[in-house]
């Protein structure tokens, strides 16, 4: 199967302060591919196998203060990759990710059910058919 690339959903409202960072709709992506899901967020890249996933689910609407930008939660370490406060998905992972051992990554993707169709479609074991 193809990969498949799901882009970040811009607010205009920070758009400006998110193109400081880097953060523009040619640097920010989500990829699906058979066995794995890459984001680009920029400069920052955060990926897993798919068997990683423990579960993906809806998330929002968030605050800004929370959502905007490359956030990681004090509380439990969650990953934010944020472009806009509607409504974003979030994945769980089996084994945390990165150097900070994250437990999750939340991405505010134009189209979030269909990411999240995606991701329960490919990934054994998160809740998917």
């Amino acid at each position: 199967m193809a990969n498949e690339v799901f882009e970040f959903e811009f607010d205009d409202r920070y758009r400006r302060l998110l193109g400081l960072l880097g953060l523009r709709p040619d640097t920010c992506r989500v990829v699906v591919g058979d066995d794995d899901v890459r984001v680009t967020f920029g400069p920052w890249k955060a990926a897993t196998d798919l068997g990683n996933l423990a579960g993906v689910e809806l998330s929002g609407p968030y605050s800004a203060i929370k959502a905007i930008g490359p956030r990681v939660s004090l509380a439990d370490r969650g990953l934010t990759f944020g472009t806009a406060t509607r409504q974003g998905v979030c994945l769980r992972f089996r084994r945390p990710i990165g150097p900070l051992r994250h437990p999750g990554l939340t991405v505010t993707v134009a189209d979030p059910k269909g990411l999240m169709e995606r991701l329960l479609a490919r990934a054994p074991g998160s809740g998917g058919p």
